[in-house]
């Protein structure tokens, strides 16, 4: 209706050439607009409407055709980069709340629009299938040449990004059955990309399992050094370019627990065999049956000039001055080893065994547990009943509050801009109220521990100071299934399977039943609290006891995860919306951004493949690359030519 009223007041060659833009709804829309520019657009309309009501007419159409009706003539091409009628068609398709500004580098709503449709890594390119089962992680280089994958079929492998064909290509395969691994499932760089950290699954005797790591240089394959681990779900995690951080578990009762985390040297060089190679950072009382599981570093020396600010802190406050709320709350979007470390070992068990006997808790078992923990509890339950395991706990609470040394508020208070100071905090998921995993323990890690020289038990501590506290605790009120930092490790991702709304815990081993839907929360590491939920649309189905950690990524401008409904998801991270879902045959448990180009991710899936993603421009601009380059059209060389007589007869004094 409304185009007719165009058609009927515009040149029948505008009209034409309408109706001709119109059948190329075929072809992307942004490669239209890439390929016909303002200087392909000659024609002129003759009896025009006024822009006013041309602007109005745009308002009512789609985006595609308001596209490709601004290709018409050069009236319609200015009135169709109109930045209010842009806002409305980002608003509208986008379907985000009016209340969310835009994002603070962009230059126009029109390219806003474009860089969400154009720009996300939605495109399957490549599927990688030399892996034989499920692939549980990726992981990039720093410099984003390479990345590793691991897997069920106890192999970590090796991929080359930088082909000049654009493919991606196997570089090296390990296999880890060798040393009695089960399976392998994180990996991570250094931060000079010479080193690789493989955690997996250690299997020791009577079918127990444990975790181990080891570290593999990429120089020439070999393997390095080997670092217990337990429990397995640690992960473990480098802490700077030649030392990483692994964890032990002892168990002091039934259901009470000590977690020691240790610095461990890479490698051991020639020049400092008498130098310790490993260190004590931190001990800590778990309760309930929790644990400490899957450390991560991060360095805030980039919090006061991060890559990407986002308006989290601008939103409540201004909440907060309109009297909607009397104190913080986050915003919710609702969007649909080796012999000497073994007896080092069973020192520190039997160190904690006596200082939890000292202090009237049952004897333990000396058998250490199996899958992550739980077996001992089991076990467990099965002699002890559920009065003197509640006692056990309040025992427990009593000596960690006697016995635990004081946080030091000092540490996490946010620094003033400009001062230098670089913090890094060791980030971890623990519990309190049961064995599934619900809080993010925060704890700083000060200069004088960055490496193993001085005590291997840390620092000196009195006999009152048994266990160390907490520096901070997140609880996130449901299952956590997945963690991941930003590039400029200011904003922390959790993944969570929200518990029932006021619901109580009676028994650490029976915790509420997990939602299906998978929550994405971001918390603010400078300013350490929530500061966004939301309600996400990826899902997960397993129970709390069978629940599994589904990896997340984060990059500049965007944030993708895993899940278990056969899909990964790609949100942006400041309009907090879901942009596309990639398609897989199984579970997704992995993505992996390449810190070099945000529009290149992959993901890892139970179907034994790794599908590569790139975004329509950059499928664009390969496309374009390989394509031999045409010959000049006929009609525009001779418009070439004419153009360049005309100018040479005004030269020459002729008409």
């Amino acid at each position: 209706m409304f185009l007719c009223s165009i058609y009927s007041v515009c040149r029948s060659s505008a009209a034409r050439g309408l109706l001709t833009f119109f059948s190329a709804a075929s072809r992307p829309i942004f490669s239209l607009q890439h390929t016909l520019t303002q200087q392909d657009v000659r024609m002129e309309c003759g009896p025009v409407l006024p822009d006013s009501v041309v602007l109005e007419i745009f308002f009512r159409l789609p985006h595609d055709a308001v596209l490709r009706a601004g290709l018409t003539c050069r009236q319609w091409l200015a009135v169709s980069r109109d930045e209010f009628l842009w806002r409305e068609l980002f608003y509208s398709y986008y379907r985000i709340p009016r209340a969310v500004p835009r994002h603070p580098a962009a230059v126009s709503w029109y390219r806003e629009f474009k860089r969400l449709f154009d720009c996300i890594p939605c495109v399957e390119v490549q599927t990688l299938r030399e892996h034989n089962d499920q692939v549980l992680h990726l992981a990039f280089s720093h410099r984003g040449h390479r990345f590793s994958s691991c897997s069920k079929d106890c192999t970590v492998k090796l991929w080359d990004t930088e082909r000049p064909d654009g493919n991606i290509s196997l570089v090296h395969s390990s296999s880890m059955r060798q040393f009695n691994w089960g399976y392998t499932q994180f990996s991570q760089f250094n931060a000079d990309d010479s080193l690789l950290l493989v955690s997996g699954v250690y299997l020791g005797p009577h079918h127990s399992s444990s975790g181990e790591i080891a570290v593999i240089s990429l120089e020439n394959y070999t393997l390095l050094s080997r670092v217990r681990n337990k429990p397995y779900d640690v992960f473990g995690c480098w802490l700077n370019e030649t030392h990483l951080i692994s964890g032990n578990l002892h168990w002091i009762g039934n259901m009470t627990s000590c977690s020691v985390l240790w610095l461990n040297k890479a490698f051991q060089d020639i020049e400092s065999e008498n130098v310790n190679v490993v260190k004590r950072l931190f001990k800590i009382q778990n309760i309930n049956a929790s644990t400490i599981r899957t450390v991560m570093v991060a360095h805030c020396r980039r919090h006061d000039n991060p890559d990407l600010l986002l308006d989290y802190e601008a939103q409540s406050q201004a909440r907060r001055q309109k009297g909607q709320q009397q104190q913080h709350q986050p915003l919710l979007f609702d969007l649909g080893t080796s012999g000497s470390e073994e007896e080092d070992e069973a020192e520190e068990g039997d160190e904690c065994q006596r200082e939890a006997r000292s202090h009237g808790l049952p004897n333990a078992r000396l058998s250490q547990p199996t899958f992550s923990g739980l077996e001992h509890v089991i076990q467990s339950r099965k002699n002890v009943g559920r009065r003197e395991l509640a006692l056990e706990t309040q025992v427990a609470q009593m000596m960690g509050r006697a016995h635990t040394k004081a946080p030091d508020t000092s540490l996490i208070e946010p620094s003033e801009p400009g001062d230098g100071e670089d913090k890094t905090y060791l980030l971890f998921t623990t519990g309190s109220l049961t064995y599934s995993p619900h809080q993010i323990g925060i704890k700083r890690i000060k200069p004088d521990q960055m490496t193993t020289c001085g005590p291997v038990l840390g620092e000196e501590r009195s006999s009152e100071e048994f266990f160390d506290s907490l520096d901070h605790v997140i609880d996130i009120h449901g299952h956590i299934i997945g963690m991941g930092l930003s590039p400029d490790h200011r904003y922390l991702y959790v993944n969570s399977r929200a518990w029932p709304a006021g619901c109580v815990i009676s028994d650490p081993m029976c915790p509420p039943p997990i939602a299906e839907e998978i929550d994405l929360h971001v918390i603010d590491l400078k300013s350490l609290r929530e500061e966004r939920r939301s309600l996400r649309a990826h899902r997960a189905f397993t129970p709390n006891d069978e629940c599994f950690f589904i990896f997340l990524d984060v990059s500049r401008d965007f944030v993708a995860s895993g899940a278990e409904d056969k899909h990964g998801y790609i949100w942006d991270r400041h309009y907090n919306i879901c942009l596309a879902r990639l398609a897989h045959d199984d579970v997704v448990n992995s993505v992996a951004f390449s810190p070099a180009d945000q529009e290149l991710l992959l993901s890892a899936s139970d179907d034994s493949t790794i599908k590569v993603w790139r975004s329509p421009r950059m499928v664009r601009l390969a496309q374009t690359a390989t394509r031999p380059p045409r010959p000049r059209s006929l009609l525009s060389s001779w418009l070439s030519r004419n153009k360049n007589s005309t100018s040479a007869g005004s030269v020459n004094g002729k008409p």
